[in-house]
């Protein structure tokens, strides 16, 4: 259980780029590194405006010394103080993650990054190899996963609960841009539909990486041999951007896979579920209700499992923060993240590599493989939704 009991021997000293007055997330990324303390944010390059970013850094209660106009020289200026940042989470449009990342490497820092990663599993495979030589971690924000439910639902897939896992079944939709108005007013929205920032996709992108990685976090033995993804522009000005897309997967073992994304599921507030489907039973997440997992075994009454209950596996219970009688969410999610992203740092630092290799996080090969999803998503729809090798 986490209990607020210091896990690390102290904070780690972190900064932001990007995540200010404007953004749609940096806000969360707060909550969740500052949840434990396990991070204390010390500076920041918020925003492209230098003054607003200063201005915001302030009232957010950072040294105005050390609110930077640009990621480059925050990197250099805190690179000669003693008490210099550590870590740096990268908060920007998609387009920027790969050079403020390696760049941040290159200054000898821990990376936290946004996804989708990059754009080029070359790109990913480059800075796996920068960070191996640097000794440095670079964690990617795939906030959903942080629910010990995941956790739950892995457990139970390794245990054989299930039996054989025979089909997965993913969805992560919502109808907020079923129309084109916010791709001209609203700042976070212009710019993921924009082909020049937001890279090959929009949702593929946006949306379907998070429940991917949370596909590949619960059945990490499913291995994808093929997809076939056919994706739409039905706001025709996002084209070739798609707002709506299906993808078929085959996976090595025989097992196929079905994923919708798409934000232009009208009246949808959040369809994001995971239902997974073995020989003897199945098990269904939803992010609405995020405290509860539907468990089905054939000829058996269905059952509903609660959060911090303990009949849980105790990979589960692990990360277990309020119990069962109170209610807990996405904020509670990412922090769990973060605090697994701050014991890997620390970790590393410490050369302990036996903690590293027992870690389940979000880690650089999530983020390569969330890069390697889209291109193959992108590949198959432009190829006219062929099937093609998942490579």
């Amino acid at each position: 259980m986490i209990n607020g009991e210091r896990i690390i021997p102290a904070p780690i000293r972190w900064a932001m780029v990007g995540g200010g007055q404007g953004s749609q997330i940096g806000y969360i990324h707060r909550s969740a590194a500052l949840r434990d303390g396990v991070f204390q944010l010390v500076a920041g390059a918020f925003d492209i405006d230098a003054a607003r970013g200063k201005d915001f850094g302030t009232e957010i209660g950072v040294d105005p010394e050390r609110c930077y106009p640009d990621y480059q020289t925050m990197f250099a200026e805190e690179a000669k103080r003693a008490d210099g940042i550590e870590v740096v989470t990268v908060a920007t449009p998609n387009s920027t993650h790969y050079q403020i990342t390696k760049a941040a490497l290159n200054a000898g820092l821990h990376v936290i990054c946004e996804k989708p990663l990059f754009f080029e599993v070359a790109e990913g495979e480059e800075i796996k190899a920068l960070a191996a030589a640097k000794g440095k971690i670079v964690g990617v924000t795939y906030g959903f996963s942080g629910s010990q439910m995941m956790l739950q639902m892995r457990e139970m897939v390794a245990n054989g609960d299930l039996g054989e896992i025979r089909m997965v079944e993913l969805q992560y939709t919502h109808g907020f841009s079923s129309t084109e108005v916010g791709d001209k007013v609203s700042e976070g929205q212009k710019w993921r539909v924009d082909p020049k920032i937001a890279g090959p996709s929009f949702v593929l992108g946006d949306l379907s990486t998070h429940t991917f990685y949370m596909s590949e976090l619960i059945c990490p033995q499913l291995k994808i041999k093929q997809l076939l993804c056919d994706r739409q522009s039905f706001i025709k000005s996002r084209a070739p951007l798609e707002d709506n897309a299906y993808v078929l997967i085959r996976y090595e073992n025989g097992a196929v896979g079905r994923l919708w994304t798409s934000a232009v599921n009208a009246g949808c507030m959040n369809g994001h579920r995971i239902r997974i489907i073995g020989s003897k039973a199945s098990i269904e997440f939803s992010d609405h209700q995020p405290n509860e997992l539907i468990y089905e075994v054939q000829g058996q009454p269905i059952q509903k499992m609660i959060r911090a209950m303990p009949y849980l596996y105790d990979a589960c219970n692990a990360d277990e923060r309020l119990g069962a009688l109170h209610a807990e969410g996405l904020t509670e999610s990412w922090a769990n993240i973060y605090l697994k992203f701050a014991i890997a740092i620390d970790a590393k630092q410490r050369g302990d590599e036996e903690t590293l290799s027992k870690l389940v996080y979000p880690n650089i090969d999530a983020g390569i493989e969330g890069i390697r999803w889209v291109q193959n998503c992108v590949k198959s729809a432009d190829a006219g939704a062929v099937w093609v090798d998942f490579k």
